[in-house]
C-alpha cells in the first residue's frame, strides 16, 4: 500500500468506514462513524497488508487517519 487512494479502499474493504481521501487528514471526531473499534480493526489490518507493526504509543500520538498511514509507509 503506496497511497491515501489504496488506504482509503483497504479502509472501506476491511474496516467498513466510508472514507474519502480527504477525510484521511480530518481529526478522529471529524470523520463520520469512527470511534475506537476502527483504530484496532485499522491497526490489525494494516500489520497485515504490511508485515510490519508500528509502536503502540506512536498510533495513539496520531491525529488522523493520514497520520497513521504515513507511520506504515515510513513519510
Amino acid at each position: 500500500m503506496n497511497t491515501l487512494d489504496e488506504f482509503v479502499t483497504m479502509m472501506r474493504d476491511q474496516i467498513g468506514l466510508e472514507l474519502t481521501v480527504e477525510l484521511t487528514s480530518r481529526g478522529f471526531d471529524e470523520v463520520p462513524g469512527w470511534d475506537s473499534v476502527h483504530l484496532l480493526g485499522l491497526v490489525s489490518a494494516m500489520e497485515k497488508r504490511t508485515g510490519r507493526s508500528v509502536p503502540l504509543p506512536d498510533i495513539l500520538e496520531a491525529s488522523s487517519l493520514e497520520d497513521i498511514f504515513n507511520l506504515y509507509v515510513g513519510v
